[in-house]
């Protein structure tokens, strides 16, 4: 819980002041004495009061004047939202590795499945936008809720050269950018943002088989999707198993990192389980350190799918997490209205436990 006035606690010291008042005024009723005819006509005049009786209203007042002090304070508490307006840039690997077979039929296929299950599930009031990344990033569908504009541009997913997978997030802010005002686009320098502020109810996935190759390092980009508090989810697609690239004819755009010799006999193209490397990584093997990496920087979380079924199992998580934000509610009228509920029902117990009795009728 944070406060907002927190100089509004200053209020609370006066509670400490009224016992000692009330003390005071008791040791001054006591110097002055006072002549009676009878006692007994005194303690039938006076309220019969146990001591409870007497330090209940007190404690009551005190109570409630407390609970009043802290909602001066404007106190504010971080809790979990539920939305169902998020915005989710769905940022895919079209690279030629996405042809591999380790995965049935192969991994392109798999995840134009689970990315159209995924789809159909969310929520209505959810939009979806769709980024592809291979050499380049490019923006296939701005974020909409028309399911069947979504679907059918997954069924034209063609491979290409290369993973740039931080042009794919830098790709995804920008397009967030254009449907939601509170984020900023790339081009906007935040100095790191507001680390201690809410995260955005808008969300990036990030599907990917590989290492990054080229364009942005993907830590940058994370850097810049933390900057606008976007959390990123990655998921890490595909087994380290060597396997044919074998995409259909309606896959394959450009041949994938000088591989595949033509189009093979099943109406694909084939090429070998080696070679590729950039460095001293392999591209078709996926960097688990660096995805890691860029959903930690931005509070999302890496998910592993070596097969189609681990695969749907992460696309299912997801809209547990993404459509769940944290906000700072503002709760001073919750401590208002009990510090005034308290304070009435101490004045009311005090009125009713001193209220004047009539002596019995004789």
């Amino acid at each position: 819980m944070s406060l907002t006035w927190p100089w509004a606690l200053l209020t609370l010291l006066v509670i400490p002041l009224l016992p000692a008042v009330a003390w005071w005024a008791r040791r001054r009723r006591r110097r002055a004495a006072v002549r009676v005819t009878s006692v007994a006509l005194v303690r039938v005049a006076l309220p019969g009061r146990t001591l409870w009786r007497r330090r209940v209203p007190v404690a009551l007042l005190l109570v409630g004047l407390a609970a009043l002090g802290l909602g001066a304070a404007r106190p504010q508490a971080t809790v979990p939202v539920t939305s169902n307006s998020t915005t989710i840039l769905l940022a895919l690997d079209v690279s030629g590795s996405m042809c591999s077979t380790d995965v049935s039929p192969n991994r392109l296929t798999a995840a134009e499945k689970a990315a159209a299950d995924f789809i159909r599930a969310q929520p209505g009031g959810s939009r979806i936008g769709l980024v592809t990344f291979a050499g380049v990033a490019g923006l296939l569908v701005p974020p909409t809720d028309d399911t069947d504009k979504l679907l059918a541009a997954l069924k034209g997913l063609t491979t290409s050269r290369g993973t740039a997978i931080g042009q794919g997030i830098l790709t995804s802010i920008d397009a967030i950018a254009d449907v939601d005002p509170t984020v900023a686009p790339t081009g906007v320098n935040l100095d790191g943002g507001d680390a201690g502020a809410a995260y955005a109810a808008d969300v990036i996935v990030v599907l990917t088989d590989g290492a990054n190759t080229q364009g942005v390092d993907p830590q940058t980009a994370a850097k810049e999707a933390a900057a606008r508090r976007l959390r990123v989810y990655t998921i890490g697609f595909g087994t380290t198993t060597p396997a044919p690239l074998v995409c259909s004819s309606s896959q394959v755009g450009d041949s994938p990192f000088g591989f595949g010799g033509g189009f093979g006999g099943g109406g694909g193209f084939g090429g070998g389980g080696g070679g590729g490397r950039f460095g001293d990584r392999n591209p078709r093997i996926i960097d688990e350190d660096a995805l890691r990496q860029v959903a930690g920087a931005t509070g999302g979380t890496y998910y592993r799918a070596q097969n189609a079924g681990q695969l749907q199992d992460a696309l299912s998580a997801l809209p547990r997490n993404i459509t769940v934000t944290h906000r700072h509610k503002d709760i001073a009228a919750v401590f208002a209205g009990i510090g005034g509920l308290l304070v009435a029902v101490a004045v009311a117990l005090s009125l009713w436990w001193n209220r004047v009795r009539r002596p019995p009728a004789t």
